[in-house]
């Protein structure tokens, strides 16, 4: 019986980490929306990371959060960390690159409750008085992302997050416009 036991056991494991082998190298999530103002408008809120935390959906879920910046104030090299809950945990962003009212890309560097390093990008398309901004982030898949990837949906996960914080981006930007 014990030997049936084990047998059962090992094939279980076998299975298991083939489905976490087999789960993909990289990982892809992206939102977009439509905000009635110029992208120069937009773009503001996006390349000046003390204006991001404005319609941060994260910075929401913990007010005690501690903020600090560093760098300059916005477009390449500027550096915005953070501890705090378990919500939002410890990590920081740092922009690698800019592109007046086309795309700002940043390091997404998380620290706790796991690490893990991405790419994240705004980019600003016109269309006419409006612009589509999309936000994506990307990174690796290592061998414990991909085992908790079987249990839980990355895009699912972030995703609602992606569209709550362009919402108030949106809120914030036309407000912004129609003055």
């Amino acid at each position: 019986m014990l030997q049936k036991i084990v047998a059962v056991v090992v094939a279980v494991l076998v299975i298991f980490t083939v489905l976490v082998v087999m789960q993909p190298p990289e990982f892809h999530i992206a939102r977009s929306t439509i905000i009635s103002a110029p992208p120069a408008t937009v773009f503001a809120q996006v390349n000046d990371l003390q204006a991001f935390n404005q319609w941060n959906p994260w910075a929401k879920r913990d007010p005690e959060m501690k903020q600090a910046y560093e760098g300059p104030l916005a477009g390449p090299g500027a550096v915005y960390l953070w501890e705090g809950n378990a919500e939002v945990g410890m990590g920081s962003m740092k922009i690698l690159e800019t592109r007046p009212n086309e795309l700002v890309r940043l390091e997404l560097a998380f620290r706790k409750p796991f690490r893990a390093t991405n790419l994240v990008e705004f980019t600003f398309e016109p269309k006419g008085e409006q612009t589509l901004v999309t936000w994506s982030m990307r990174g690796v898949n290592d061998l414990t992302a991909k085992a908790i990837h079987l249990f839980m949906d990355m895009d699912a996960m972030v995703g609602g997050d992606f569209e709550k914080g362009l919402a108030d981006m949106k809120a914030l930007a036309e407000s912004r416009a129609a003055r």
